[in-house]
């Protein structure tokens, strides 16, 4: 039985079996604090997660409505409340725009886009009642920038910045705070059981996406981010009395994402006349 002292906050994290979800439910536990630790199956968690008086391990597909619903129903019928909900469930997707199908596009989305949003619509109304709470979703640089290779993983954190900044502005005068985290690359497991390929390959790509996805799987365990690191940022971003909405993390995302916000700079200003001619004729 776990005991939710006054001052522990509950957290909510998907995704808690590798990468950031994981080495944030063990920063948790670390404080002091509660953590509702989930993954397709939870098996899969980690000992330490798993067997912790001061966690709850919960299977949880994301894509499953009726499945978030009750494992968000079994968290507040257990400590009365959710404080921050992590979404960091999610996987990668390789391939051309062209070369990856139908069935692949909406299994990546399913999980990465509608997931998130059954997840954060369960958690809600809780949140709404108390007029508290954190949602931080582990968004991408990918999301910011898109690259040949990766358009439709990119397509989904894309998503997830527009879901994530309306949210904000929907919530934040009820007490709600939003952010979003878009990562670099990072040594989880990303470009390991969390990566996804095209099952068509097409070798007109072969310079473009097909060089992209070649040289991504040879970076699996030799990224430059530590993800015990980002997650001592992402802490003291939200316990920060002046939080950021976006946290760009990584030296490699905040390159990319200061070069997009510039190009998008100087193709507002190249082109300001013309486009300032659209208007109707007062």
């Amino acid at each position: 039985m776990i005991t939710l002292k006054n001052n522990s906050r509950v957290w909510f994290i998907t995704g808690a079996s590798s990468g950031f979800g994981k080495a944030l439910a063990n920063a948790v536990l670390e404080r002091g604090e509660i953590v509702v630790a989930t993954a397709r199956n939870r098996d899969c968690l980690s000992p330490l997660i798993k067997n912790n008086e001061r966690s709850m391990a919960l299977s949880l597909e994301v894509s499953d409505i009726e499945q978030c619903n009750n494992a968000v129903d079994k968290t507040i019928s257990t400590f009365g409340h959710i404080d921050i909900l992590i979404n960091n469930a999610g996987h990668g997707m390789l391939g051309a725009i062209e070369e990856v199908s139908d069935a692949e596009v909406k299994a990546t989305f399913d999980t990465n886009v509608f997931g998130l949003l059954n997840v954060t619509k369960a958690v809600l109304p809780n949140m709404r009642q108390r007029r508290s709470g954190y949602i931080v979703n582990i968004g991408s640089v990918a999301g910011l920038v898109a690259r040949a290779g990766l358009g439709i993983y990119c397509a989904t954190k894309f998503a997830i910045e527009g879901i994530s900044e309306a949210l904000h502005n929907e919530v934040i005068s009820l007490g709600i705070k939003v952010m979003v985290v878009e990562p670099g690359p990072f040594r989880t497991d990303f470009l390991g059981r969390s990566l996804r390929q095209s099952v068509s390959i097409i070798t007109d790509y072969d310079t473009t996406a097909g060089e992209w996805r070649r040289n991504q799987l040879k970076l699996h365990g030799l990224q430059e981010g530590d993800p015990d690191k980002a997650v001592r940022v992402i802490m003291n971003a939200i316990n920060s009395p002046a939080p950021p909405f976006h946290l760009v993390l990584g030296t490699q995302a905040m390159g990319r994402a200061s070069k997009k916000c510039l190009s998008l700079l100087l193709d507002i200003e190249n082109w300001r006349e013309v486009s300032a001619t659209t208007n109707f004729d007062q």
